[in-house]
């Protein structure tokens, strides 16, 4: 199960790689935030659509939840917004080698302390050494 889900997040990863190559041109034609607004347009009418025929009627409401749950709200913009500035800059590998930097030293930190009702996973030697990793990789392709 453990392999399912990692092939279903280096699918998604991937899916990640094509909307920053999609992003970058839309932004250069209509603007990076016209663009970025499209991308969530898009997103929420398709999410609306899934929500009705897919989500549990008797699920606890929306509105019941904590506030600091909808951040990703704030946080999904900006992180589009980056992308769409970024990628005609640096290209695509560079944007997301350096978001993936970013988001493995905040998940492991993340997931040392659990927070956000995460498991709690200490970070070790093992986890260090990924990480250095992929800074190395941040730094090879700057200098490419």
């Amino acid at each position: 199960m453990q392999l399912l889900f990692i092939l279903l997040v280096v699918a998604g990863g991937m899916g990640l790689s094509v909307e920053a190559g999609l992003l970058g041109p839309l932004g250069g034609e209509v603007g990076d935030l016209w663009a970025t607004f499209s991308i969530f347009g898009v997103g929420a009418a398709l999410t609306f659509l899934l929500m009705l025929f897919f989500s549990p009627r008797n699920s606890p409401s929306f509105f019941t939840q904590p506030s600091w749950t909808l951040l990703g709200g704030i946080l999904g913009p900006v992180y589009v917004v980056i992308l769409t500035i970024a990628v005609p800059t640096i290209g695509i590998a560079m944007t997301m080698i350096g978001i993936l930097a970013g988001q493995v030293s905040k998940s492991l930190v993340i997931d040392h302390y659990g927070l956000f009702g995460s498991s709690h996973r200490k970070i070790d030697s093992k986890r260090i050494i990924a990480l250095i990793f992929i800074i190395a990789a941040l730094f090879l392709m700057a200098k490419g």
